[in-house]
């Protein structure tokens, strides 16, 4: 990392003199100006993020569970599973964060109780979000130290730009890795700042940084690798003739700070799953990159406000106007940020909303931005200034009034709370599994698997494939029927649980042996948007008594309708001190 002064150097008195070995007054108040200046505004920003995030309680969404259950098994020494004893398969994508989790497990401070009387699987996660936000901003002090004279200010409107963003904040705290994905991301391209402004770009220190940072962008979300390239093209950008050894030697040596952490987890990753990708990958069969996919940045222009981002767009263009060390710096900047908008477009469509592939677009865009903005503002004229405020107002007004409809219809209705799931499905069916008798080597068959993999006391199969190799292998060819053929055929689960439309996205409803094999305990009115939208089967030999059955059907629906009625705050708040496997629906 680069060594950066968080004030500038005091003024020194002549050596001659007494004072001439310590700062003077002015210089001592200096320093304590600037660092009060860099702590409020990382600190105000932090606040402001906070208060964002407590706006959508203790909502966490079901696939960040997922990565819950295999950091408590590798913490608890099952290793990296989903369940103790089950076949190892890679369904997490974002070991970094996983191996977070697990550390926290390790020091009491998840997955074991409460801490201040809140959950600590709400608050650890959270409050490590929260770290890494007020580590993304003590970063922007950094780079903007290097650019402006108002690094402070810089700091204050990024802070408050990331602050007001739904995009980010839910993201960031909705339990995934989004957080510690863009804190790796901007430690990048601060690196390479600092390289290109002091001239030290090619140094080992700088270059060995830069492919370690984006090797653990790479180990925090599969796409993060495309990182990996950021320090080559900004070496590439900066190399003058005669330069070119030197830069070679920078880049190999960014490589090898890429691969030997990265590599090392690849042939972890072959040797314990037997895959050079992630299941979650194989499942979701992401395509090859198309041509269109570019016009899918319109998505993130519109998400920010279509006037703000064309303000900035004007500033950037007059930093660019002359060569200087802010423009210099800045093309520093747009190379990562440019790499982020490029991953954006290139992942297939995201089920989740609110642009979740987006976080680290928006902690370098409001890095860049605010910076370019701030020094437009402090070189221009009078009018300039008058005029390119009153445009910024209505600009930033615009873009917040569009982030309130944002955050308010997402906190109305969340994606996929991990903690409904944790209510509706795996304590009601261990409710059933307990009323039939079920061993604990019965299988269910589910869809929304975090909160089961964390609760349930049957062996987990994910028939959505993120954590089941033979299923993801069939889905990345859309063989339905190869699902169908593999789970009545060979997995026989005693109970499936679908969601939406998933029972006929997977054909399972139209296919004759579903009816055959299996008996409806609850199916909810077909309705997808609904969170109650659900429906349980059971194997029909396990219920040849029709007083069985029945007992079965009542007790799912009415424990199901509960969870339902109770859901307008289900999706804020958390489901009890702690999470363990078998729990059932409480009283």
């Amino acid at each position: 990392m680069c060594s950066v002064q968080l004030t500038d150097p005091p003024s020194v008195a002549d050596p001659g003199g007494r004072d001439g070995d310590r700062p003077s007054g002015d210089g001592r108040a200096s320093t304590r100006r600037g660092i009060l200046g860099a702590s409020l505004s990382v600190i105000v920003g932090t606040v402001l993020i906070a208060v964002h995030a407590s706006f959508y309680g203790n909502w966490m969404i079901d696939d960040a569970a997922i990565t819950f259950a295999y950091s408590r098994n590798l913490a608890d020494g099952f290793g990296p599973v989903l369940q103790p004893g089950a076949e190892p398969v890679e369904g997490f994508s974002n070991p970094v964060w996983m191996a977070l989790l697990a550390l926290g497990k390790l020091l009491g401070l998840f997955d074991h109780g409460t801490i201040f009387g809140v959950p600590d699987y709400v608050l650890f996660p959270k409050g490590l979000a929260l770290l890494c936000c007020m580590a993304i901003l003590a970063l922007v002090y950094v780079g903007a130290k290097r650019l402006t004279p108002r690094p402070a200010l810089v700091t204050l409107i990024a802070g408050t730009a990331l602050a007001v963003n739904p995009s980010f904040v839910i993201w960031c705290f909705s339990g995934l890795e989004n957080s510690v994905y863009a804190l790796m991301v901007t430690a990048l391209a601060v690196v390479i700042l600092c390289g290109v402004d002091s001239g030290t770009l090619l140094t080992a220190k700088i270059a060995m940084s830069a492919g370690a940072l984006a090797a653990l962008a790479g180990l925090s979300r599969p796409d993060g690798v495309i990182y990996a390239a950021a320090f080559p093209i900004v070496v590439a950008l900066f190399t003058r003739r005669g330069g070119v050894p030197p830069a070679i030697r920078a880049v190999l040596l960014s490589a090898a700070g890429f691969v030997v952490p990265f590599g090392g987890y690849l042939l972890f990753r072959w040797i314990e799953y037997g895959r050079l990708l992630p299941n979650t990958a194989i499942a979701k069969a992401q395509p090859l990159p198309a041509i269109t996919d570019i016009a899918k940045a319109g998505t993130v222009l519109q998400y920010a406000g279509w006037l703000l981002v064309a303000v900035a767009v004007v500033c950037l263009a007059l930093v660019m106007q002359k060569p200087s060390k802010l423009r210099a710096g800045v093309v520093a900047l747009l190379v990562p940020f440019a790499l982020s908008v490029i991953a954006f477009c290139v992942l297939q469509a995201d089920w989740m909303g609110q642009l979740r592939f987006a976080t680290p677009i928006w902690a370098l865009g409001a890095l860049g931005g605010a910076i370019v903005i701030v020094e437009t503002l402090r070189k221009a004229r009078i009018r300039g200034r008058i005029l390119l405020t009153a445009t910024l107002v209505v600009a930033t007004a615009s873009s917040i009034s569009g982030f309130h409809i944002q955050g308010k219809s997402y906190r109305a209705v969340p994606k996929t709370p991990f903690c409904s799931v944790v209510e509706r499905d795996a304590r009601v069916t261990n409710g059933v599994a307990d009323l039939l008798k079920l061993p604990g080597s019965a299988k269910i068959g589910v869809i929304d698997l975090g909160g089961m993999a964390l609760v349930s006391r049957l062996q987990v199969v994910d028939l959505a494939g993120l954590a089941d190799r033979v299923i993801a292998d069939y889905l990345s060819t859309a063989d339905f029927a190869g699902v169908r053929r593999y789970v009545f055929d060979e997995l026989r689960p005693e109970l499936i649980s679908f969601v939406g439309t998933w029972d006929t996205t997977l054909g399972f409803a139209q296919d004759e042996r579903f009816g055959q094999e299996y008996e409806v305990l609850y199916r909810s009115p077909r309705d997808p948007s609904a969170f109650g939208d659900v429906g349980v089967w059971v194997r029909k030999d396990l219920v040849r008594d029709p007083a069985v059955l029945a007992a079965a059907q009542r007790y799912v629906t009415t424990e199901t309708q509960k969870v339902v009625a109770a859901n307008s705050v289900a999706h804020l708040r958390s489901c009890g001190d702690t999470l363990r496997p078998g729990q059932t629906p409480r009283p």
